[in-house]
């Protein structure tokens, strides 16, 4: 089997089955030859916060059932499977089952957009253990990486204050599909709108775009070129002003009375004192309200500063260490068995103890806890079978698919951004500090459902 080699990064929704590493196809061989019958609990968290993170926002829920829900092999691919060297001679019947299978697994998940911290499960699966192992690579690569972007952009929506921010990463995103991703989790986690195209019409983000200094650079004259681009979008013209002499460009645009346009980006200099200048001349030939757009390299530390220096920036674009986490660009997100259960048997909890790695074992619920106010105190690891702490607690693993079908519609992409924003504001001012946080307390409580006393430390540190 194989693929247009002009395009060999085209994953289909029909091969998503084959988006797994080898071993998970493998242990699926060996677990249907020797454990036969066999249920296995697996679940996601993620070992340790990034340096600087006070918290994580939890992303790539909605893409992960949907891989779930429509997950499967294609006669196709499974004989391209009878021909790899690592299948060689193997029974029939494990490439039946292959073609047969269709996810029956359940599923409890965090909502998507809820903060998270160090060691508390995000996602559950239990099922065949086939099955829930065969999603492990899939699911941890949905929800690390949407995760990852996610936590970045709320950083940056936490530090751009009002201002708006847009999402500018597609051409720096660590792939095409990549930028696809990265767009809706900086969308879900607070931004205003983005440049990917693909975003804007799948999913309903708000579209932003300006010009770049190419079209700029295809006119013989600087001002021919923002006639030209005024002209054809009359209504939402941003002219790029920094090719040459940006200060000499907003004066001869500022000045002609012919020229229509909202705003002006900026992308490259002194972002600080250029906004200043830039605004006073603006402002001197009366055009007060045209916009002031800021982009090039920026994150939340650079639009903090911006901003506490008094920066007349009214909006951000934020790409290249937005979309790759430049300071923290990867998640210790790990999908451990924390459970069997054999076939007429009760179910036994296991757990890994090697050093460094070690994991807390049996399925948990993670309660969050809060004051009268509403505002969030601790969270609560505890036994799933575990009795509900009394008070203000709720339970964030809630059941999202059973036998492999999603239970309930999905909130929409506008709703979870909603959602994110009205989680933050619940949580210590401490924990959303950009240097140094405060850490919010999470509780790993495996005596009484009460007990504080009963700490294990957070699980896989």
């Amino acid at each position: 089997m194989k693929g247009n080699p002009l395009d060999p990064l085209l994953i289909t929704p029909e091969e998503r089955g084959l988006v797994t590493d080898l071993y998970q196809l493998t242990m699926w061989a060996a677990y249907r030859r020797h454990r036969p019958g066999v249920r296995g609990v697996f679940e996601l968290w993620f070992r340790d916060l990034p340096p600087n993170r006070g918290f994580l926002i939890f992303a790539g829920l909605a893409p992960a059932l949907g891989y779930l829900q429509d997950l499967r092999f294609t006669p196709e691919q499974v004989a391209a499977l009878r021909k790899l060297p690592a299948f060689a001679g193997m029974e029939e019947g494990f490439f039946h089952s292959l073609e047969e299978f269709r996810f029956s697994c359940d599923v409890w998940a965090m909502p998507e957009g809820t903060p998270v911290f160090a060691g508390e499960p995000v996602l559950r699966v239990e099922g065949p253990i086939e099955q829930a192992q065969l999603v492990e690579t899939y699911l941890l690569a949905a929800v690390s990486f949407s995760t990852l972007v996610a936590s970045k952009a709320a950083r940056v929506r936490l530090a751009a204050g009002e201002a708006r921010v847009v999402d500018f990463g597609s051409r720096r995103a660590h792939g095409p599909l990549a930028a696809c991703w990265a767009a809706r989790s900086a969308y879900l986690a607070g931004l205003d709108g983005t440049s990917n195209v693909w975003a804007a019409l799948r999913l309903g983000i708000p579209e932003s775009g300006t010009m770049a200094h190419s079209f700029v650079l295809s006119f013989a004259d600087e001002l021919r070129a923002f006639h030209a681009f005024s002209e054809t979008f009359p209504d939402r013209t941003f002219l790029l002003i920094d090719t040459f002499d940006t200060l000499k460009a907003v004066e001869q645009a500022a000045a002609d009375p012919q020229l229509r346009f909202l705003g002006v980006r900026l992308d490259s200099g002194d972002l600080l004192e250029l906004s200043h200048k830039v605004r006073s001349i603006l402002d001197h030939h009366g055009r007060h309200e045209v916009k002031i757009v800021a982009s090039g390299d920026l994150d939340e530390y650079r639009i903090w500063q911006l901003r506490r220096a008094g920066a007349p920036i009214d909006a951000f674009g934020v790409g290249t260490r937005m979309v790759t986490s430049e300071d923290a660009p990867a998640l210790q997100a790990v999908y451990k068995l924390v459970a069997v259960q054999e076939p007429h048997g009760q179910r036994r909890a296991v757990a890994k103890s090697s050093a460094g790695k070690k994991t807390l074992p049996g399925a948990k619920q993670v309660y969050r806890e809060s004051d009268p106010s509403g505002s969030f105190l601790r969270d609560w690891v505890l036994p799933a079978e575990a009795k509900p702490p009394q008070g203000f607690f709720k339970p964030l693993l809630l059941p999202v698919m059973r036998g492999g079908r999603v239970i309930s519609p999905f909130p929409e992409l506008a709703e979870i951004r909603r959602f994110v924003q009205a989680q933050l504001r619940r949580l210590p001012h401490g924990v959303l500090s950009l240097e140094k946080p405060q850490p919010f307390p999470v509780v790993f409580g495996f005596g009484e459902a009460h007990g504080a006393e009963a700490e294990a430390g957070p699980q896989g540190r």
